[in-house]
């Protein structure tokens, strides 16, 4: 019987396989990743990999997860912060208000930035 060597390269799809046992199985390797995937970027790996399986997978395989979800958290932090800017000026939520009823202004602020993840969900998360 022929010795099966312990590490082949398959030059149809440019990976190699390693010998385990009686398999070749791909070595992968991720790509030395130093941006955060942050909150935004968990919550959308978590919907990936349980609605959209293969579409995760694919994103593992090519090696291209870590990136797409630090580039999708970027947008969204910056998303979120202009919604909740925008929300501030047009509800009249300012630091005056802050200064003569605080409770009235965590309220406010409170229910904007709960408007603003819902906003973010819905177009960048959960698509």
């Amino acid at each position: 019987m022929k010795e099966l060597e312990p590490r082949i390269h398959d030059n149809r799809n440019g990976l190699d396989y390693v010998l385990v046992g009686d398999y070749y199985f791909p070595l992968l390797a991720l790509p030395e990743e130093k941006r955060p995937i942050g909150k935004w970027g968990r919550m959308h790996q978590l919907y990936l990999k349980e609605h959209h399986g293969g579409r995760y997978e694919a994103l593992c395989l090519s090696c291209e997860l870590w990136t797409n979800l630090a580039d999708l958290n970027e947008q969204a932090e910056e998303r979120y912060e202009r919604i909740i800017d925008q929300m501030k000026a047009a509800e009249g939520v300012t630091e005056d208000l802050k200064r003569q009823d605080w409770l009235r202004w965590v309220q406010a602020m409170s229910n904007i930035q709960q408007r603003a993840e819902e906003i973010i969900l819905a177009e960048l998360i959960y698509v």
